[in-house]
């Protein structure tokens, strides 16, 4: 599972109850969630791990002050990605994204009964444009190129803030154009989707979606690399916390659940 959950902003301590609740429903064995908020009393990752009884890890790029300008905190307060797991996480290592250290990638691997299963999760720049993300996905199929793959292929999760059809996405799926990696191909879980879905994770249907400029579109993913492996097939795939909690929505992105062989 993968899921934005829009840090300090919107009323957050409002919508932590309703981004429990989701989870619960959902009982993600592994979920990969970006704008984790984290001060020095608390991590919101870390009290999600001890109400659904996960393992957890979390990281934050080098530059929190671009985080901390837009919401009231103190110097402790910040922004990172983290990786939730019902098995234990090891070898978990932070890096900030190319070309904007106030992105954050996590790579762990998790320590599943039926393998090792290597996961990263990013949080892809907005500002940037397309050719600072084309960087930022370079910098990640290389990654992911160099992860254990001897047991399950590894997985690339997160939000991407670029369409499909984007350039930078079409490279880094390797499936339509030429690869970053020469033969790596990164399978979108979402193509095994119902196709009358259009996966939308950033929906207008949300208010707080609404609330911007930016069209409905489908920008967070859980990418598979393509392996010989008879784990990590997609099963199916679908979205979750589409829909406002007791009157509050949860965030502003929608999550995207994959269940996959083992």
């Amino acid at each position: 599972m993968t899921w934005n959950l829009w840090w300090r902003f919107g009323e957050p301590e409002r919508r932590r109850p309703a981004i429990l609740a989701v989870l619960r429903e959902q009982q993600p064995d592994v979920v990969c969630l970006q704008e984790v908020w984290a001060d020095a009393d608390e991590n919101l990752a870390g009290w999600l791990a001890g109400e659904l009884g996960l393992h957890w890890a979390f990281g934050a790029a080098s530059d929190q002050e671009t985080w901390r300008v837009r919401v009231d905190g103190g110097q402790d307060l910040r922004n990172g990605v983290a990786v939730l797991s019902r098995w234990p996480i090891r070898a978990d290592k932070t890096y900030d994204l190319p070309g904007d250290s106030s992105r954050a990638a996590l790579s762990v691997l998790v320590d599943a009964p039926h393998a090792t299963i290597a996961v990263v999760t990013a949080h892809l720049s907005v500002l940037s444009g397309s050719a600072g993300r084309s960087a930022q996905l370079d910098w990640l199929a290389r990654h992911i190129a160099g992860l254990p793959a001897d047991e399950h292929p590894p997985l690339a999760i997160g939000d991407f803030n670029a369409l499909p059809d984007s350039d930078e996405m079409r490279r880094f799926a390797g499936a339509l154009t030429v690869p970053s990696v020469p033969g790596q191909v990164m399978l979108d879980a979402w193509l095994y989707a119902n196709p009358s879905d259009p996966g939308f994770t950033w929906d207008r249907a949300n208010p707080h979606a609404a609330a911007w400029v930016a069209p409905s579109g489908r920008i967070d993913y859980i990418h598979v690399l393509q392996s010989p492996h008879r784990a990590g097939r997609v099963l199916n795939v679908h979205r979750a916390g589409t829909a406002p909690i007791d009157g509050i929505w949860p965030t502003d992105h929608a999550a995207v659940v994959a269940d996959l062989s083992d």
